[in-house]
């Protein structure tokens, strides 16, 4: 991100994403990824899926029901690690509850932070903020309830048809994540456009739908690669180097044609 322009909104950013980025473990029905978080944005990825089962206090990672072998802390210490280490970035993080349900994570959310990172290591705005705001910092994407802490998860124009009962609706879950897409491309660069490729059912797993839609979203950005066009931040399942580098290429592409214009 270090090349992009100061003024430019987030909103008019591609970005690559992890859905449940720290979905490391538990069989084929749990496992959405096979990189750690630090090689997730080693590698590119800026938005970051995460859920926390809230327990007494305690925000471990799961999964369904599936325990991570992480807690929240751990997840904003490598985060934290890597802005210092590379202070002209930004990371996008919605935080969701998981499995639990008492409604009331803001409290220990809070606690995570002064310990594990830096209140003012936050974007703490609902705005959308520019690059040169957000350069540095965690922008946490709040999809639970009190006082905000950064931007509001639902204020997003999202596509997230994350159920497919099976592998014959793989066609339906790419229409709708292309609808989307299509939609990112012409829609209002005010707005942030969010869109999940990433699936699953009860005999489909994520591996097996990220196999047969990756290839399909990977084709479609190749032929769109020419083109300038944003389509904010696009979250995926299993997520290959190239396909990382092909979402990111549209950021270099926007460079290229701002220069040309200049």
């Amino acid at each position: 991100m270090s090349t992009l322009p100061d003024n430019r909104s987030l909103s008019e950013v591609t970005i690559p994403g992890t859905h449940n980025t720290a979905a490391l473990y538990g069989g084929v029905y749990a496992e959405c990824q096979s990189w750690s978080l630090p090689s997730q944005l080693q590698a590119g990825v800026r938005f970051l899926d995460v859920r926390v089962h809230h327990l007494d206090g305690v925000l471990n990672i799961h999964h369904g029901v599936m325990y991570q072998k992480a807690h929240f802390g751990d997840v904003l210490r490598d985060v934290v690690n890597f802005l210092n280490k590379y202070p002209s970035e930004t990371v996008l993080m919605r935080i969701k509850e998981e499995q639990s349900k008492t409604n009331s994570i803001y409290t220990p959310v809070v606690k995570y932070i002064h310990r594990y990172a830096r209140w003012d290591l936050l974007w703490h705005s609902r705005q959308v903020p520019t690059m040169g705001q957000a350069r540095g910092k965690l922008i946490i994407l709040q999809d639970f309830y009190g006082t905000e802490l950064g931007m509001n998860y639902k204020s997003m124009d999202i596509a997230d048809d994350w159920k497919v009962p099976s592998l014959a609706q793989v066609p339906d879950k790419w229409q709708s994540a292309y609808n989307h897409l299509e939609a990112a491309a012409v829609g209002s660069k005010a707005q942030m456009f969010l869109t999940f490729s990433s699936g699953a059912g009860i005999s489909a797993f994520p591996r097996s739908v990220a196999q047969r839609i990756n290839p399909k979203l990977y084709k479609y950005l190749m032929a769109k690669k020419n083109k300038n066009q944003c389509f904010g931040i696009i979250c995926m399942d299993f997520p290959s180097a190239p396909m990382i580098q092909s979402i990111i290429n549209f950021q270099l592409k926007e460079d290229e044609e701002q220069d040309s214009v200049l």
